[in-house]
């Protein structure tokens, strides 16, 4: 009897070993993974206008695939829930989209993270093209990020799975590119953490300008989960060396995003003096950025909260890590972030207006 027992717990743990064998396998195969620096030609869906004048707004915001309103914790960071229920799922998608038809007025692009086409966690529903639909005017350019066939965390029970995702950036913009590219960044997780993380890149787009010259606009989502912060220095110090070569071009580059880093001289602590068990705040340093850019954010509101349980104004850790860097030859002429309480996503959305001088 005891050998029994023995060979049927031998044989559970063969097995187990055998389907984690055949899913790091499978996994494996099936990795996206563009090589580092790697610039692939993206697909601008709609028309748009020449560029003329030169002030402009543009709009930053990590949605997070419409699964982390405020309601929402996540197990990633602390938190249980491994996705929305279907109904809160369709309730922050149609939030996100509405807010972006009532700025498409105001602004002349809007860099969006966290997006998903194709997605368990998000109900497998294209909300770049529900977002789309409520942008009349704007045309449309998608650059994936995050490709994973199967995400088998968390480990439960009952087992609910993260599942497929398919997510990335996506700018929407009234002016009509002459180029759009997904550039892919340097660094990243050792294996097997890769096969199921973002693979981090930049949504590069270019404008030509009265001149001859380009306003080159940048959408990016830089490393999470980063302890070392290592792999954030390798993206910053590729997307100096590659920003400053178009500034010296004559060119005028905007970026903005997600960097999930603070920026130069900003206290972790600004908005809130108890950081979440585990956290480990990282700030850039100025000379990680580009020569003579201009880094604007605006202090008065964070923009990113802790998944660690549901939002709670009085309790729940907040910072901020959304905002932009401008070319030298770009004047910032205002920043604001747009005070959301956090109830369609875990960021809150930016707005620059910028001229070239």
């Amino acid at each position: 009897m005891i050998k029994r027992i023995f060979k049927i717990i031998g044989g559970i743990f063969i097995l187990f070993l055998l389907l984690f064998g055949g899913l790091l396998a499978f996994s494996t195969l099936t990795d996206y993974s563009p090589e580092p620096g790697a610039v692939e030609v993206t697909e601008t869906i709609g028309d748009g206008v020449a560029i003329s004048g030169d002030t402009f707004s543009v709009l930053i915001w990590n949605v997070g695939y419409g699964g982390l309103g405020a309601e929402m914790d996540f197990f990633n960071d602390g938190g249980k829930m491994v996705r929305p229920s279907e109904d809160q799922a369709a309730k922050y998608l149609k939030a996100i989209a509405l807010f972006a038809k009532s700025m498409k007025d105001s602004v002349d692009f809007m860099m969006l993270q966290e997006v998903d086409q194709n997605s368990k966690r998000s109900y497998n529903i294209d909300q770049v093209a529900v977002i789309q639909q409520e942008l009349s005017g704007f045309n449309s350019t998608f650059a994936l990020n995050y490709d994973v066939k199967f995400v088998p965390v968390p480990f439960g029970f009952p087992y609910t799975p993260y599942g497929k995702a398919y997510g990335g950036l996506v700018n929407y913009s009234r002016f009509k590119p002459s180029s759009s590219a997904r550039v892919q960044y340097p660094g990243g997780f050792d294996w097997p953490t890769k096969l199921y993380m973002l693979d981090r890149c930049a949504l590069e787009q270019r404008f030509p300008i009265p001149g001859g010259k380009e306003l080159i606009v940048v959408n990016t989502h830089n490393t999470a989960y980063d302890a070392t912060g290592e792999i954030k220095k390798e993206e910053m110090a590729f997307m100096k060396k590659r920003y400053e070569a178009e500034v010296a071009k004559g060119n005028y580059v905007l970026m903005g995003g997600d960097w999930n880093q603070v920026p130069p001289g900003f206290d972790s602590k600004h908005f809130n003096k108890q950081m979440p068990e585990g956290y480990t705040p990282q700030s850039l340093s100025v000379d990680q950025i580009a020569k003579d850019f201009t880094v604007s954010f605006d202090s008065t509101l964070a923009t990113n909260r802790s998944n660690d349980k549901p939002f709670d104004p009085s309790t729940t850790y907040t910072t901020l890590i959304d905002y932009y860097m401008t070319s030298p030859n770009i004047e910032v002429l205002s920043v604001r972030g747009i005070d959301m309480q956090f109830r369609w996503s875990d960021h809150q959305p930016v707005v620059l207006k910028f001229k070239r001088k």
